[in-house]
Parts: structure tokens; sequence; C-alpha cells
């Protein structure tokens, strides 16, 4: 989970627990990330923590009854969860500190019942509390309303793809209504509906002819029929075991043994209704499976009856001898009907029933025979699951027309958004595991079992095809686990493809290279050809940029430079930008500059940002690049990935724009009067600010982006799979933005005023030089945010017909913000161990230059 996934989950939680404005997300955020850990679920935690919360809450028994239904149905994550509620119920602290937050007395919530209008979303269980019309809501009522709102968004959403993925079985064949409309047709008892006449009583009849009836009822009601003196009792719920009426005139001792041969018929009933039940298409190819392996049981059951309805018939069959027979059959069908139980108790199919018959095999260790006939039904239920997963890891191909593998295969999303979309979901989202549908055997192969098909799939949808020559059969076992090797081995093979496709066939390494040139500025001799010759051009507002023209000027500054020689030049394009770079990273960093913190509240005075929708940008704000990458190099070089090039482009690009304005306005300032007073100091500041600009240059080029681009370059050397090629380039790029300080809010406004700053006084040189009269502070009204910024720091820093003055004022302003930013830079290098940062403080106070200045 990456730092803004975390930043994004630990807003939401402080907005749900109502502490966003006393708490900063980026402090828990940071401790998150450090402390990930996975959690290692144990049977021992698992039971402990149940029972801790069972006794802290005051209805225990429910909270049990719940976790023990939600157990067989593989919901996500509920250990954890369980775990979690446990550490949570034994820290008071905690605990009071949420009955505050979100326990509200009666009174005040029957005062308030009139004066709310409470609404129902389509008839469910989520309420909304609105206030009437006109009410006047604070920002923090507002926020909070919001959230209400995005939770109810969110979950009718997941209700409708619920409801979607069950209507995809709609078009499977079903059974004609006459099936359940002829009760007879059923292998179960079928209650009467009146006692049958003209029946002797069973007392009035001689003991061995007591018998004798007793048998024949006994070899009915183990086939599903009613007897005359033994009869089955309506079911009192629909997964209740079936019960009998006997006789009570029936002899004692019969009456005894009848008893303890009735439990073989109930399971007959109990598996007779599974069988008709899950055995229908909608159940599923792993439940139709099991089915027919227990009707293999059951058929031998029903041969056992057979027989003893021969012996009964030779007269040669007496009460006990049909207790006898019957033993192994009678745990057989016990098991068949317990595993029956638990599947419908769950309502579940695909891969939880397997779990299920897997955790039943293993309680059984200890007798082998009801652990073998366990064992035969799982893995009979496991050939279609096993089969599905062939087709999957050996081809890449995902056949499941009854939704029970682990792989979910999203058709909706498309490889052609890797292109468009900022938050790609292509390879993360087409293909994924539904972690409630994992066999708890597979658990710790699924991820495996999830790329190996995902690889292979790419290197379809490339045209390439291939065959895995080491493709055997898998077969489910309880201790030799060879379907393990199988499945690690054809992970082995489609990983060493792809990567071979991608980095040999596609030369990725190349196109990474080609993009550090032009992004990172590695070959930077095109940009100042393309600067001098656009830089009129870029000037302009971006709604009067023909950006044809831009395109063109940067084809000219590529084929007159050193990239000239680059195959993969011609990807490259002009782009300008909706946002400028400050505005962008706060919109991605989800981080409102004018509200969170008190510190924020601080900094955003000094730099308040105007609205984007009522401004216009300069084409030096808006300009960037983009770079068409095919498939399936845009697997790795995606969007989101292209997008963070842009930021750290857009960033070194404004610091070279700054370094040429402050260049320019010396070259302008020679022509000048030498022999003025105030000369000297505008040198010395001019000087200062590039040595900032230069120096920040360095310490990024040289200290942060070759350094972790040699690590990256390395670490590709030796990848194995993609998802390790992923990590490798996502953690390269994050490292960069983070070490170039455009993930720190308070940092990046500093550096933001720093270079207001320079850029302002560069123009104020520039416009003092060319025009030699005071210098106008009016700019059009509707202009950019550097812009915006650069007004109301004209009109504070500039006095009119005072140059020295004007100087002195800008001196002040830049060492102010220097200074701010040191102490910014040592406090995040202390506490973070950040050690690069200290050399770019060292350099840019060198001999304490700033912070030993006699005015400070």
């Amino acid at each position: 989970m990456n730092e803004f996934r975390v930043h994004h989950l630990v807003s939401q939680l402080l907005t749900q627990l109502r502490a966003q404005d006393s708490h900063s997300p980026e402090v828990f955020a940071e401790l998150l990330t450090k402390n990930l850990s996975p959690y290692v679920t144990t049977q021992v935690s698992t039971h402990h923590a149940k029972r801790k919360i069972a006794e802290f809450s005051p209805n225990g028994e429910e909270f049990l009854k719940k976790y023990d239904e939600l157990k067989p149905k593989q919901t996500r994550a509920l250990d954890p969860l369980v775990y979690l509620l446990s550490h949570i119920s034994e820290d008071k602290v905690l605990c009071e500190f949420l009955q505050q937050r979100f326990s509200l007395p009666q009174a005040t919530t029957a005062n308030t019942s009139t004066e709310v209008e409470t609404i129902k979303l389509l008839g469910d269980s989520q309420e909304l509390s609105l206030p009437p019309s006109g009410t006047i809501m604070t920002q923090k009522e507002l926020d909070k309303l919001r959230g209400d709102l995005a939770n109810l968004t969110q979950a009718l959403t997941s209700k409708d793809i619920a409801r979607t993925d069950k209507g995809q079985l709609k078009g499977l064949p079903k059974l004609p209504a006459w099936v359940n409309e002829q009760q007879y047709l059923s292998s179960d008892f079928v209650t009467p509906t009146k006692p049958p006449s003209n029946q002797p009583v069973i007392k009035s009849l001689p003991v061995h002819l007591q018998e004798k009836a007793i048998i024949e009822d006994i070899l009915f009601l183990m086939i599903g029929i009613n007897g005359k003196y033994v009869t089955a009792k309506p079911l009192s719920a629909k997964l209740a075991p079936r019960t009998f009426s006997v006789d009570h005139t029936l002899d004692l001792s019969m009456h005894a043994l009848v008893n303890r041969i009735l439990p073989l018929c109930s399971y007959y009933s109990s598996i007779s209704r599974f069988l008709e039940e899950y055995s229908q298409f909608q159940c599923g190819m792993v439940n139709q499976a099991l089915c027919a392996s227990m009707r293999g049981v059951i058929k031998e059951y029903l041969i056992l009856v057979a027989q003893l309805e021969h012996q009964h018939n030779l007269q040669q069959l007496s009460l006990q001898k049909l207790w006898y027979y019957i033993q192994p059959s009678l745990k057989s069908l016990e098991i068949l009907s317990s595993v029956a139980a638990s599947i419908q108790s769950a309502s579940c199919k695909g891969g939880p029933v397997l779990s299920l018959l897997h955790e039943k095999t293993q309680s059984l260790t200890g007798d082998d025979k009801a652990q073998e006939l366990c064992l035969h039904l799982t893995q009979a239920a496991a050939v279609p699951y096993f089969e599905i997963m062939e087709q999957w890891i050996y081809k890449g191909v995902v056949q499941d027309p009854y939704q029970e593998f682990i792989v979910e295969d999203h058709k909706t999303v498309e490889k052609e958004q890797l292109s468009k979309e900022y938050n790609d979901s292509y390879w993360e989202s087409r293909y994924t595991i539904a972690s409630e549908k994992v066999p708890s055997f597979l658990e710790n192969v699924a991820t495996k079992i999830l790329n190996a098909g995902k690889y292979l799939n790419v290197i379809h949808e490339c045209g390439v095809e291939i065959s895995y020559t080491g493709a055997t059969e898998l077969i489910y076992s309880l201790h030799d686990k060879q379907y393990v090797e199988q499945i690690e081995q054809a992970f082995v093979f489609a990983s060493k493809k792809l990567l071979d496709l991608l980095i040999k066939e596609h030369d990725l390494l190349g196109r990474l290279t080609s993009i550090k040139h032009y992004f990172l500025l590695e070959q930077g001799d095109y940009l100042v050809h393309f600067m001098d010759m656009a830089y009129d051009e870029l000037k302009k507002k971006t709604n009067e940029i023909q950006l044809t023209r831009l395109e063109s000027l940067l084809e000219l500054a590529l084929r007159t430079s050193i990239a000239s020689s680059d195959p993969f030049k011609d990807d490259l394009k002009a782009i300008l930008s909706s946002f400028d770079l400050t505005t962008q990273l706060f919109h991605i960093m989800s981080i409102q500059p004018d509200i969170d913190t008190s510190r924020r509240k601080r900094s955003a005075a000094a730099f308040p940002l105007p609205n984007p929708s009522t401004i216009s940008l300069s084409g030096l704000e808006a300009f960037s690049l983009d770079y068409n990458v095919g498939w399936p190099l845009s697997l790795i070089i995606n969007r989101k990935a292209l997008t963070k090039y842009q930021l750290l482009f857009r960033h070194l690009f404004y610091f070279k724009h700054i370094e040429r304005q402050l260049c320019s306005a010396w070259l302008n300032r020679k022509a000048d009067d030498q022999s003025l007073s105030w000369h000297t100091s505008a040198f010395i500041l001019q000087q200062q600010m590039l040595v900032f600009i230069q120096s920040f240059q360095y310490y990024m080029m040289f200290e942060v982006i070759e350094p972790n681009w040699t690590g990256l370059y390395q670490s590709l050397q030796s990848v194995s799979t993609v998802d390790d090629v992923l990590a490798c380039h996502t953690d390269f790029l994050d490292a960069c933005l983070k070490d170039c300080m455009l993930t720190n809010s308070d940092v990046l406004r500093t550096i933001t005023e720093l270079m207001v700053v320079c850029a302002t006084y560069s123009g104020c040189m520039k416009q003092h030089s060319n025009l030699s009269k005071p210098v106008s502070t009016q700019q059009d009204d509707k202009s950019s945010v550097l812009t915006h910024i650069i007004l109301k720091r004209t009109t504070q820093l500039i006095a009119i017909d005072n140059m020295e003055q004007t100087i002195s004022n800008f001196d002040h302003e830049f060492t102010k913000h220097v200074l701010a930013l040191l102490e910014k830079l040592t406090l995040i290098s202390t506490s973070e161990s950040e050690h690069s940062m200290l050399n770019l403080v060292a350099r840019l106070d060198y001999n304490g230059f700033f912070t030993e200045k006699p005015d400070n």
C-alpha cells in the first residue's frame, strides 16, 4: 500500500471519528507507513480475541453467533477485524473517546428527531438524516454530511455490483416448474395429508410380528418413505434435522432400538434435500461435483437397503441384525449429512465449499475410514475447480461460468485506459483475487495463481502464442502438496516469458532511459534549444498558444540536439496542463491549502492559492511533456507513472526558467550605469538567488535522481517478476518525488515562495533596465496563479523611485524564506533520517551564510 493510499485512508478515518481538526493525517500516515506489517492469523489468537469481545460486549452470545455464521462464508478480513476489535475493547481511553464521539443523549435525540428529515435509500436499511430546508450549516457539519453521502453511495454501489454479479447467472438453464410441483419426485419424505385407515394397533400384535412390522417400516424410512407405525414429522425449519414419530404402544425394548436406528433415516433425509437443492446449475460446478460424489455413496447405501430387504423377505433379518449391518453406513451418512449442513448454513459455492471440505478432512485425523471418505468427497469436488485453475495458470484464460474461481475477470476494464486515466487500474483491476473464494489450502499460493495467469494473458494480448510443456493435471491431496509445486513452476515459467517479452523484445530499459533523457533532463541540451526558440510563445496565455507550433519547435529542438540519435524521440510530445504544478500536487495529495492543521493555516495565509477556474495560466506554468507508450510497456510506463514523470519535469523545467530569467536580467543590467549606488547590492542579491537555484538543481539531479536511477537500473537486472519491475519503478518515482520535496506541502510552499521572489526580482530588474522609469504593477486581472502572487509581492516589495529600498526589501524577503526552508529541511533530515537533505542544507547555507547574517 503506497503512501498516498495510507494518507487517504487516515484522512477518512479521522473524518469519521470527527477528529480532523485536532489531528494531522500526515503524522499517523507516516507512522503507519513505517510500521506496516501483515497480520498472521492463528486459531489461538482468534479464539482469544473472540472470547475477549464476548466478555466485553453486552450481547456476547449474539456476537459469537454472528461470527460462526460469517466464518464459513470466508468473509474477507474477518479474523483481523476481530483481533483489532479485541484490542480496542481493552483500551479504556479509546473506548471512552469513541463513546463520547458517537453516543448522543436520548433526550437530545428525542428533541431533534422532529427537526431532521430521514430518508431511506432504495428500501434498504441505510438511512440519512438531513436538516430542514434553509438550515445554516457549519463547515464541520457540511463535511460530515458529505462523508455520510459518500459512504451511502459506496454501499449502494457495492450492492448494485452484487446484484449485477448475481444477474450474470440468469442465462443458465433452469429446471421446468413441474419438477418442484410434483412432490413425489423428491427422494425426501412427503408428509401424509391424513393418517392411513384400517391399520391395526401394533400393541395388539405378537412381539415377533411387531418386530417384522417395524423392520418393514425402517426399510421404507431408510429410503425416504413413511412407514405405518413410524412416520416423519414436518420440518421445524428448512435446515432442521428430520425427526420421527414412533407408535408409543410399541414394545419398549424395540422402541429403544428403533430410536437408535432413526438417525440414519434423518441423515438420509438431510442428504436428499441437499442433493436436490445443490445439484442445480446456479449452485456451481464444485457443488455439482460434490453432489455426484455423494450420490455414489448413496448408491452403495441403497444397495445395502436392497440387500437388507432381501434378507427380510427370506425371514432372516432381525432388528438386532439390522442394527449391526447399518453401522458402516450410519457413520458414512453422518459425515455426508454434516458436510451438507455446513454448506447449506453457509450458502456457499466454489472455493468456500472446498475450504469446508478441507477443514472437515483435517478434523477427522485419527479415523482413517472417515477421513478417507471425506478426502474422496474433497477430491471429487476439487476436480472442476482445478480444471478452471489449469486453464488459467497454463493458458491465461478464465472459464468460470458459475463465478467460483479465485480470479475474477473484470471485462469492463480495458488496457486502453492505461494511456488515459491517472488512476490506471488495468493491471490491478482487470484480474483480481476474490478473497472470499480462495480455498484455505490455496491461500499461500493465491497471489502466484493470479500472477501466473495474468502474465500469460498479457503475452496472449500481444499476439504471441506460447505453450507450457510442463502442464500436468492438478489433483487435490491432503498431505502431499504436489499441486503447489506445479503452481509455482507455472508461475516461474509465465514470469520468465513476460519479462523476456518486455525487456528483450520491447526494450523496456531503453524506453526508461529515453524517458529519463527528456523528463529528468539527463540530456538537457534539447531543452536549452527549445526555450531559446519557444520563449516568446510560452510567455503567452494558454488560450493564445498554438500547440502545433510548440510541438514543431520541440521536434526541431530534438533533431538539432544530441537526442537526434534516440530511436524513441518521435514518441515525445508537448502538452499544456490545466493546472500549475503546485495546484496539481495539492489535488493529487488531496490536501487543501487553506484548511487542515493550524500549521497549514499559517502557511496558507502567506501563500493563498486562487481558484483555478477563475484564472488562465501562462505557457511557462502549463508547459509539460507527454510520451506515447504502446502495449505491453504501458503496464509499466502507465499514465500514473507518466504523471509522476511530468511532475518532476515541470519542477525541473521551472527551475531552469528561473535560472534563465536571473541570468538574462543581469545581462540587461550590464548596459546600465555601473556607478549607481545600488548596483553592487543588486548584483550580490542576484548571485545569491542564482546560487540557490543552481544548488537546488544540482541536489535534485545528482543527489536524488541519479542515485535512485542507478538503484532502479541495478534492480531491473535481477528482478524475477513483472510485479517486481512495477514495484521498483514505482519506488524510484516515489523516492524522487519525495526527495525533490514534491510530497511535503509545507516545504513545497516555501520553495514556491522562493521561486516567486526570484521571478519577481528578475522581472523588476528587467523592467527597470528596459524602461528606465518607475515599475508598473498593473497586470491583467485574469492571469496565472504565479502572476497573482507576483502582483502582491510587487506591491509589497517594490518601492517606487527608490531602488535601494526595493533591493533591501527583496533581500530581506529572500533571506526570510531561505531560513524557513533550511529550518524545515533540518527538521525533516533529523526526524526522518533523510541524510541527503543535510547535504542540501550545507550547500545552501555554506559557512553559515544565511543563519549567521547580522540582521537575523
